[in-house]
């Protein structure tokens, strides 16, 4: 029998087994340790997403490599962790090509809960858009090495009933990736090609003719957590002081499909509260086209794929106060970031070339002074000047925007809901 020992855990001692998995132990303390890799029957632990780093005894440690044992003393909180597991889940995203909208796995994603539990708006690092190939050649599963964060789940837990590895990682480095034995697979039951599905935290994994998506509400990470806010009823307005001038908002729409605008619209009638403390300047929702005053925040939809996005961003930059990056393609690129895999000529020539009538046998790819020059690919819009706020999201939640817009034009705090801060 397991002898019962006394360690710290942010500095109130609690009893736990001596040899325990020091990520049970915490989690039987009551207090949330982030994980992506910690499954508690895979000995040895993978140790694979360090997500799970605390401080033992004062050295930083990922907890799931680490077993109970007397006198322990354990920091789970700290700025300086809380920063380190936010860049870790910031780097898989920017590592990645995680299209959050277009991934079956939405709302039931452990890297996106893991995301929203951070507060991850936006990452500091930039997205390196690896072209990856979606492996579709296994009879009953597709393989996205797009999504892989690496975690090993599937490569330690798929076996056929005969014990053969079903996974097995390759390569090296950066450059290692998850291989499938395309004949162990065929061997697998529905059963358990289902499980392998489930088991990957991220969708990398996909059973054919078996869709992992749920209805938005009904899904894992769309429930309402512990620490998050649970809230009610009409957005709050600041009353107007008499005399008091207006706040000046401006909106412009880049490389996105005006769907964070339409969110902004979503305030309903409480949007008559708030146009008695806010002017619209230049904004599409104003039909305005030039800046004709200073204005206090900038709200910028949509990402730069060509030089007149460029041109507009700066303007704003330079007219506004405050600029607010909205939406994912604003914040990262987005859907339109796709074409960020493929050459600027090779997109050209199959939008020209393959897929509309060529004039005389000729590709003509339209060229003109008065057109936009492309760019080499699509940039976010902190890649170009410097933004001061992200509201992520596709399109976020318009409570979100709003509460986010109260905080910069009067400085009033704000909490999120759960349901508010969706990356999809």
């Amino acid at each position: 029998m397991a002898k019962a020992v006394s360690i710290q855990i942010d500095g109130i001692e609690v009893q736990a087994e001596e040899g325990q998995n020091l990520v049970d132990a915490i989690r039987g303390a009551g207090v949330f340790i982030p994980s992506l890799c910690y499954y508690e029957h895979i000995q040895p632990p993978l140790g694979t997403c360090r997500v799970c780093t605390v401080l033992v005894n004062g050295k930083p440690t990922a907890s799931c490599t680490a077993t109970v044992r007397p006198g322990m003393k354990v920091v789970t909180q700290t700025k300086e962790l809380e920063d380190v597991r936010k860049g870790m889940v910031e780097m898989l995203f920017a590592e990645g090509n995680h299209f959050c909208p277009a991934c079956e796995k939405s709302g039931d994603c452990d890297l996106q809960g893991l995301g929203y539990r951070l507060g991850v708006t936006a990452t500091r690092f930039p997205h390196l858009f690896v072209n990856r190939l979606i492996d579709y050649r296994p009879e009953r599963m597709v393989i996205d090495h797009n999504r892989c964060i690496r975690c090993r789940r599937c490569v330690e837990e798929v076996r056929t009933d005969a014990g053969k590895a079903v996974f097995s990682f390759v390569n090296r480095g950066k450059d290692t990736e998850v291989a499938i034995d395309y004949k162990a697979e065929t061997e697998l039951t529905e059963a358990q090609a289902l499980q392998a599905m489930h088991l990957c935290p991220v969708g990398a994994i996909l059973v054919r003719g078996k869709s992992l998506a749920r209805p938005v509400g009904e899904r894992k990470y769309d429930q309402t957590e512990q620490g998050w806010e649970k809230e009610e009823g009409a957005i709050e307005v600041p009353t107007p002081k008499p005399g008091a001038p207006k706040k000046v908002v401006a909106t412009t729409s880049l490389a996105g499909c005006f769907g964070c605008h339409m969110s902004l619209l979503d305030i309903d009638e409480e949007l008559l509260d708030v146009i008695e403390l806010v002017d619209f300047n230049k904004s599409p929702l104003t039909d305005i086209k030039e800046f004709s005053q200073r204005c206090d925040v900038g709200i910028i939809e949509g990402g730069c794929c060509n030089s007149e996005n460029v041109e507009v961003l700066r303007a704003f930059r330079e007219h506004c106060d405050m600029l607010i990056g909205v939406g994912e393609c604003a914040i990262w690129g987005g859907l339109p970031a796709m074409r960020n895999f493929i050459p600027i000529e090779e997109c050209l020539l199959e939008a020209y070339g393959r897929t509309t009538e060529l004039e005389h046998n000729k590709v003509v790819i339209p060229k003109h002074e008065d057109l936009p020059e492309l760019l080499d690919r699509v940039y976010g819009c902190q890649e170009i000047v410097r933004m001061d706020y992200f509201i992520p999201g596709c399109p976020p939640d318009a409570r979100h925007i709003w509460k986010v817009l109260k905080h910069a034009l009067f400085g009033q705090p704000y909490a999120l809901t759960h349901e508010e801060f969706k990356y999809d």
